[in-house]
This record gives structure tokens, C-alpha cells and sequence, in this order.
């Protein structure tokens, strides 16, 4: 595939989140289950990796104790990460230096920067969501409790929207946090596996492990719950037998307010929620995408492909080696009959 590149210097192990930077278009974080040596022993633990995808460059790359699963930008030179150990950690991409802001009491499955806050939110499986200061010499601003593990967030102007276990969703508004501005069952019957909200602030899109998605609407009138709805995606028929993949990520056109979608079988499709109509289902991959990303102008897609272990200890024995594709999108990503609005 003549349009995109395959990073040098990819992670060993499973690839958990790839973020694009704010306000460099080629600027890309990955973290991972990685190799890691410790005191001259590979261990397996987890690593952030940052990457100029211009120059398909590895600026630097950040080891840590055990599996990263979730990483953000907040500007051009430092990032976040949070994972399995529980701890916050802010990452100086220029030093590589670490520094560690505090802890969860659980893995930390996901994070988002607010730029117009300044301010870090962390979700994790102990079911609190918190609010970080890296400048205070206290960082950590307040604890939120929650009803269930938290499984993703995404944030847009400031709703911060929480997907946790039992398909509860909580809405809230992050200048407001005593309570939750909605709550919300999720539309899907299975587990949540991935979130993203509409980069016009209208609502969000959800994926679950049963290959449906489900498009909503912030707005709780009578006729803007009308046009949620939900589909079917990332299954085939082989010989007669329906399969059913996992709808690992999803992520929205920062222009086009299009949606791509990623699954364990290995596809990548973009999606106008609008017209309800697939626009592109990308060449298959040869593993599961656990994880995309589309950069700040929406130029690039990045891909996280590697082995999501749906098929146990047998599948990791054939696996592929993880790697991370950026594809240059063009016209397949906008709606039909686009104008600019």
C-alpha cells in the first residue's frame, strides 16, 4: 500500500493506544506491553514511544514496570502515561525525563489532557476518575467515585464522556464535577471496547467486543434521541458460520466529523454517521488494530496493529510482530457532496 508507511522501531508486544499531538501533525505517541531491560534481564513490561512519522524516527521511548495501556499529549513537548503499575507519570519528551505525579489504586485504562483546564483526567479500574495539575506541588486537583471500573473516557470542549463496565455511561461536565450531568446505559447488549466523541461536540460514538456500533447525541430532547442508532460492523461469513470481531477503536475526522472504526479482524473502515453509509474499508491488516488515531489536521490515520490475544496463549505462538502504520487519507474520509461548514 503505496499510501502509507510502516514505523521503524515498533514496539515487541501489544500495541494499547497510538495519540496523535494537539498541534504537530506528525508528532505520534504509542504505549504498549513491551520488552524492557531491567538490570541487564528482558522483562515483560511496557513502554511509550514517541515517533516523528515524517522522518519515520523513534525521538524517544520511555520504559516502564508494566504495561502502559493508555497515553496523551498535552503539548508539543510533554506527554502522560498510566497503565498496570497505577501510577501517573509525565513524560519530557525533549529530556526523556519521568516524572511521577501519583497514583491510582488500580490500572489506569485511560486518560485525556484538557487544554482549556490545563488540566490531566485519569479513569482507572479502581473507579475513580481524577483531575491532575502537573505544574502543583500537589498534582492531584480531586477524586471523582464511580459506580463501575472504568473502561475508556474522551473529552470534547468540556463534556468528558465515561465508559465503564456494566455498559453504564456517565456525561459530565468537567467545570462541574459533583455529579454527572447524564447517565446512560449504553445502547449495545456487550461490553464497551472503545469511544470517541464528535469533534463538533454533538455526541459520541461506541464500540463493543460483539462487532456493533452505536451513535448518540448529547442533546437529551425527544428529537435528538431520535437519531441514535446503532449497526452492525466488523463480521463475515466464512463457510456459512458468522464471525464476530471486537470494534477495538474508534476515532473522528478532526475536519470531516467522519468516523473511522478498527477491529480484531484486521480492518479499518471509515464511517458518515450522518447518511448512516460505510465511505472506505481500508485493505485488511494482517492482525488485529487495537488501537487509531487520526492527526490534528486530518491528514494521517495511524494504525496499531498487533495480536489482541481473543485466541489465548495458542494464537500469541503464531502471532505477527506488532507494528504501527500512518496512512495519508484523502477523499474517502469525507461525507458525500462535502461543502465545508
Amino acid at each position: 500500500m503505496a499510501d502509507q508507511i510502516e514505523l521503524a522501531s515498533p514496539p515487541f508486544d501489544s500495541v494499547s493506544s497510538v495519540r496523535f499531538s494537539p498541534t504537530n501533525p506528525t508528532h505520534l505517541l504509542a504505549s504498549s506491553w513491551d520488552t524492557v531491560a531491567w538490570n541487564l534481564v528482558c522483562e515483560t513490561a511496557g513502554t511509550v514511544r514517541f515517533y516523528d512519522v515524517a522522518a519515520n524516527e523513534q525521538k524517544a521511548k520511555f520504559d516502564h514496570r508494566a504495561a502502559v495501556l493508555a497515553c496523551c499529549f498535552s503539548d508539543a513537548n510533554h506527554a502522560y502515561s498510566g497503565g498496570l503499575d497505577t501510577s501517573v507519570r509525565e513524560l519530557d519528551l525533549q529530556t526523556e525525563k519521568i516524572n511521577h505525579l501519583g497514583q491510582h489504586s488500580d490500572a489506569i485504562s485511560s486518560m485525556n489532557f484538557s487544554r482549556d483546564q490545563n488540566t490531566l483526567i485519569t479513569g482507572s479500574w479502581d473507579r475513580t476518575i481524577r483531575f491532575w495539575d502537573p505544574r502543583a506541588s500537589n498534582p492531584q486537583q480531586s477524586s471523582h467515585d464511580l459506580p463501575e471500573r472504568v473502561y475508556n473516557m474522551d473529552l470534547v470542549n468540556h463534556i468528558l464522556v465515561v465508559a465503564m463496565a456494566s455498559r453504564l455511561f456517565h456525561i459530565y461536565d468537567i467545570r462541574k464535577m459533583d455529579s454527572p450531568a447524564q447517565i446512560r446505559e449504553s445502547m449495545l447488549k456487550f461490553m464497551t471496547r472503545a469511544l470517541a466523541c464528535m469533534p463538533d461536540g454533538q455526541g459520541y460514538a461506541t464500540g463493543s467486543v460483539e462487532g456493533r456500533i452505536a451513535v448518540e447525541y448529547f442533546d437529551p430532547s425527544p428529537q435528538a434521541q431520535e437519531k441514535k442508532y446503532a449497526f452492525k460492523c466488523h463480521r463475515q461469513t466464512i463457510d456459512d458460520v458468522d464471525h464476530v470481531w471486537p470494534v477495538n477503536s474508534l476515532a473522528f475526522h478532526p475536519v470531516y466529523n467522519t468516523f473511522a472504526s478498527a477491529g480484531s479482524d484486521g480492518t479499518v473502515s471509515i464511517w458518515d454517521h450522518k447518511s448512516k453509509k460505510r465511505l472506505r474499508q481500508y485493505p485488511k491488516y494482517n492482525a488485529p488494530v487495537p488501537s487509531i488515531a487520526f492527526n490534528c489536521d486530518g491528514t494521517k490515520l495511524a494504525v496499531g496493529v498487533s495480536y489482541t490475544w481473543e485466541e489465548g496463549e495458542e494464537g500469541a505462538k503464531t502471532a505477527e510482530r506488532p507494528a504501527i502504520f500512518v496512512k495519508n487519507v484523502g477523499d474517502e474520509v469525507k461525507p458525500k457532496g462535502w461543502t465545508g461548514s
